[in-house]
């Protein structure tokens, strides 16, 4: 049931992750119109920035969504990013698109950054989750019926046995108790959701493991390598 009447057209920044698919919850609840599922691809690696997916990957949730995906290729360089970022929202506000949705919890300065790139642009940002404490963000979540397993972690805070692990209750405290945010707002860590009240389907992982990756920092990575909709 829609909790507003809000009808502002949308794109939504899509990283397959738990906070943008909440984001995309509310959105839905709040009566926006959500024209276009926007995710960003490493141009290195052709896999979702962060999170280490691979495009096709995102393809089949968009897929499961009924949402249409579009994906930009970016490079590392904040210059460049943003530049990168600005010319694919252009192109998705000339279809008609008035605003952008953000699934930022309470990092200031990503909203700051994110606010000033949608005024420029001529759009509105949108954040439904923002200012909201961490820990009740994911247990709703988890209350709403999402389910989601762990991608990618920074090496310095986890072991690799945390990449495949189902984001869940227990999960939850274990964070709280080691002082970790259990939304990983820092970049701790980032998940995949592979079903829930918005999908047809859900994403089934059939083979994968983990894989270290050394860079500025060193994050664990779970290579998914076969994977069906069910």
């Amino acid at each position: 049931m829609k909790i507003s009447g809000n009808n502002l057209a949308l794109i939504a920044s899509f990283s397959g992750g738990k906070d943008s698919c909440l984001a995309l919850h509310h959105a839905r609840l709040q009566g926006y119109q959500v024209k276009h599922l926007l995710n960003f691809i490493s141009r290195e690696y052709k896999r979702c920035c962060f999170h280490g997916i691979e495009s096709a990957l995102i393809s089949a949730q968009a897929q499961s969504l009924g949402i249409p995906l579009v994906q930009h290729e970016v490079s590392p360089d904040m210059k460049e990013y943003e530049k990168e970022f600005k010319e694919a929202v252009v192109k998705l506000r000339d279809q008609g698109s008035e605003g952008m949705l953000f699934g930022d919890v309470y990092l200031d300065d990503h909203r700051d950054w994110v606010e000033r790139v949608c005024r420029e642009l001529g759009i509105q940002a949108v954040e439904p989750l923002w200012g909201r404490p961490a820990r009740d963000v994911v247990e709703e979540f988890l209350h709403l019926g999402y389910e989601a397993v762990v991608v990618s972690a920074k090496a310095d805070v986890f072991g690799q046995e945390i990449v495949g692990r189902t984001l869940d209750r227990d999960l939850v405290q274990e964070l709280v108790r080691k002082g970790i945010c259990p939304c990983g707002e820092n970049g701790e860590f980032h998940t995949l959701v592979v079903a829930g009240p918005l999908f047809r389907k859900k994403i089934e992982i059939l083979k994968a493991q983990p894989i270290l990756k050394k860079g500025f920092w060193e994050h664990w990575f779970l290579d998914i390598q076969e994977w069906r909709l069910i």
